[in-house]
């Protein structure tokens, strides 16, 4: 994404505010660009990622300061101290205003409050909780799904003056968020591609504009190639896929989902489709190629051999000896021999 695209598409955000509106053709092209940032530069679990109980990505602060950088949104910040003696509350409004000509874009709201479940209440050792006050404390009980028992854990209440920071930090990263999405209009991008939108429809808005304007042809993005260092973790996830056999974990189905996202290479789609072998075991794998030794056999072959090439040809056998013990007198015995047996 060059910077001349960058500062065009940011451009329409502000030429909407002083035309009253933005053309149908505009918006397709912030929806594309809002994308080829999402596919080029932002990563799921750092900018974005799902919320466990929600069925679509949720934008995070880094992916909200991305999205600012690409449109030149600079954001400022008004707090409302809403606290009172026993809870540091703030309510904050961000507005976003363009960078270039200073027009104000949008604007989101985001509270936070020390009375919120995960900062009111902190782990105590049992001590600490048992010389605090009745109403400062309590024992919060819950349930271990893996080893399938219940637990306590000792909490006390926190000092609100301690959480005020967090609080009014965690205040305004829900304001910026709130009005990212707002001014970029990305809420539902991160849950639909710009190429799952009907064809009819993005047909239709791409060519027909409302003002009576010519038809606009608008080009679909290229999608990037998938990094050799992203390739490598998903294919370990694939192929496990793969092979335990889950539903619907085919090559065809894996590289039809991936070309969705990113432009795979040849060798990539080779690596995908490449056959699984089940590894044997060692011992499984010698045991059934091989017919095992005793000892003494061993041992005599050892000593028998005048040279080193007749010694390693023996100790191939250690290996064959069933007894763990045996196998140890073994390799010390062969390591002596080594020592005193001309090459």
């Amino acid at each position: 994404m060059t910077t001349a695209l960058a500062v065009q598409q940011g451009g329409a955000l502000a030429q909407s505010q002083q035309s009253g509106r933005m053309a149908v053709a505009d918006i397709i092209s912030h929806v594309a660009m809002v994308q080829e940032v999402m596919r080029a530069v932002m990563k799921p679990e750092v900018h974005y990622g799902v919320i466990p109980g929600t069925d679509k990505p949720t934008l995070y602060k880094q992916g909200a300061e991305v999205l600012c950088m690409a449109f030149r949104v600079a954001d400022s910040y008004q707090v409302e101290d809403l606290s009172t003696a026993d809870v540091v509350r703030y309510r904050v409004t961000c507005t976003g205003v363009h960078q270039i000509n200073g027009i104000v874009l949008g604007t989101g709201m985001g509270e936070a409050s020390s009375g919120e479940e995960k900062y009111k209440w902190r782990k105590a050792y049992k001590e600490e909780f048992e010389v605090t006050p009745a109403n400062l404390r309590r024992e919060k009980k819950g349930y271990n799904k893996q080893k399938q028992e219940s637990y306590s854990t000792y909490q006390v209440r926190t000092e609100p003056a301690d959480l005020a920071n967090t609080i009014l930090k965690m205040a305004n990263k829900r304001a910026k968020i709130a009005m990212t999405i707002n001014v970029t209009a990305c809420g539902d991008m991160f849950g639909q591609d710009l190429e799952d939108m009907d064809e009819a429809l993005r047909d239709h808005l791409t060519r027909h504009a409302p003002d009576g304007r010519a038809p606009v042809e608008q080009e679909k993005p290229a999608l990037p190639e998938m990094s050799a260092e992203l390739f490598a973790q998903r294919l370990t996830e694939w192929r496990t896929a793969m092979t335990n056999q889950v539903k619907g974990a085919t090559p065809d189905n894996i590289i039809g989902k991936a070309k969705t996202k990113y432009t795979l290479t040849a060798e990539q789609e080779a690596a995908i489709r490449a056959p699984i072998e089940k590894p044997a075991k060692k011992e499984e794998a010698a045991t059934d190629a091989l017919p095992p030794m005793v000892y003494a056999d061993v041992a005599d072959a050892l000593t028998s051999a005048t040279t080193k090439a007749e010694l390693d040809a023996a100790a191939l056998l250690i290996p064959r000896v069933s007894d763990e013990q045996f196998r140890k007198e073994l390799d010390e015995m062969h390591a002596e021999l080594v020592a005193g047996v001309p090459a």
